[in-house]
């Protein structure tokens, strides 16, 4: 019985003697918003020996973290053998967060994490890589990596940076040839906008349907045909309407609901698509299109006002186009001369001025569409007013949308100038 005892003893004092030293590290962690972290930690690291000769086997070991709180128990690792650091990662909503590295001290008191952490480089001896080897991790030791890199897509013998991408026949990235200006087909090749290879597309954006808008009429026409008719958008006023329930259409006829019909001041605009004649031209628009027509109104002053306008949307004119003007005043009464303008933009197209015996005049006036600006002319003549012509250039830029404004005044009060009405037509 003696001898049991003491080979008893004997045991618990050589397995106490065993247990390694611990450090605890003991902390609270807050997300960047101030908040408490909460989540699991997991601790993993290779075999190695530590500092008071125990043997520690390779393993991982997990850690709740509660409101923030933390508190566990490693061995310290500075001066194990082989030098080994462990490896955390945080989880937290589902998902890992981060990974930090760990370099566990020795302490008879509690250490906190900012006494733990340390900038090992990833791949040294037992960091994370389950050995002590420092050299490059192999492709094929990595699980799924070699698969991966298999399947995805590589470059080919025509790929180029800073051009459209397209996927050739045997899987690889090449890139688009062709002119800045060239639209991009499906197959990958590219062509001048408005070809494919059998028949032309071309689109019409911003079309402005030709119409009277006074609240009364209801039938607009298109410069062309929509091919197919459902490629037809129609925009009153910015916002699109719905076919059948604000309009129908036939043919290039677009016809409002008598309900809905456009009132003065609104602006139609109509995008859609043509299809054939692959000439390989973009034709935006095929024919002349009136951009306003209507009559204006009328002054009794004797300071120039505005009697009339015509606002072209941003985006409709291009170089190389050209813009008609036509207008007709009326002047009543016999007591006052008169004087009329007519502005593009902030440039006058021409200044003129009226006898009182004059009772009609018109105008028949052009803008050249240019790179930048445009050149305008205008030939003016009345019941006696002579004929006369003018020309002038413009520096005002057409891009965002430009204004035709058409102005009058009176010598002395008495009589009425009126703008009976005017067209402007653009033509490709």
């Amino acid at each position: 019985m003696i001898r049991r005892t003491l080979f008893a003893a004997v045991c618990l004092a050589s397995a106490f003697a065993a247990t390694p030293q611990l450090t605890t590290i003991q902390d609270v962690l807050y997300k960047a918003d101030g908040t408490r972290f909460n989540g699991i930690l997991t601790i993993s690291w290779s075999g190695f020996q530590s500092i008071d000769s125990n043997t520690i086997a390779t393993q991982s070991t997990t850690a709740k973290v509660v409101a923030g709180n933390l508190r566990l128990q490693l061995v310290p690792n500075p001066l194990s053998t082989p030098q080994t650091y462990y490896t955390v990662t945080y989880n937290s909503d589902g998902r890992v967060q981060f990974q930090e590295t760990w370099l566990v001290p020795s302490s008879a008191t509690p250490v906190r994490l900012r006494d733990v952490r340390t900038t090992a480089v990833a791949g040294s001896a037992g960091a994370d890589t389950g050995g002590s080897s420092t050299g490059p991790i192999p492709e094929s030791d990595v699980v799924g990596l070699v698969a991966d890199l298999a399947a995805r897509p590589l470059e080919g013998s025509a790929y180029a940076a800073g051009r459209v991408a397209f996927i050739d026949p045997l899987g690889a990235i090449d890139a688009v040839s062709g002119n800045a200006s060239d639209c991009l087909h499906v197959d990958g090749s590219s062509a001048a906008c408005g070809t494919s290879g059998t028949s032309g597309t071309s689109f019409v954006d911003g079309d402005s349907p030709a119409g009277i808008v006074d609240g009364a009429n209801t039938a607009f026409t298109l410069s062309a045909t929509p091919n197919p008719a459902s490629s037809l958008a129609v925009y009153r006023n910015g916002i699109l309407q719905k076919a059948v329930q604000d309009y129908t259409a036939n043919g290039n006829v677009v016809t409002f609901v008598t309900a809905d019909a456009p009132q003065p001041g609104d602006t139609l605009l109509a995008s859609y698509r043509l299809s054939g004649g692959a000439s390989g031209t973009a034709q935006t628009y095929p024919s002349p299109q009136v951009l306003c027509s209507g009559t204006g109104s009328a002054t009794t002053g004797v300071t120039m006002a505005s009697i009339g306008a015509c606002s072209i949307p941003a985006g409709l004119l291009l170089a190389g186009d050209r813009v008609e003007i036509h207008f007709d005043l009326a002047h009543n009464g016999t007591t006052s001369g008169f004087t009329f303008e007519a502005d593009w933009a902030a440039t006058p197209i021409l200044n003129r001025s009226g006898a009182s015996s004059d009772a009609l005049v018109t105008v028949r006036a052009d803008a050249g569409i240019l790179a930048s600006g445009a050149q305008l002319s205008a030939q003016s003549w009345g019941t006696v007013l002579p004929f006369g012509a003018a020309v002038a250039p413009s520096t005002d830029a057409y891009t965002s949308g430009i204004t035709i404004n058409f102005q009058g005044k009176l010598a002395q009060a008495g009589d009425t100038l009126t703008l009976a009405g005017f067209t402007v037509v653009r033509i490709p």
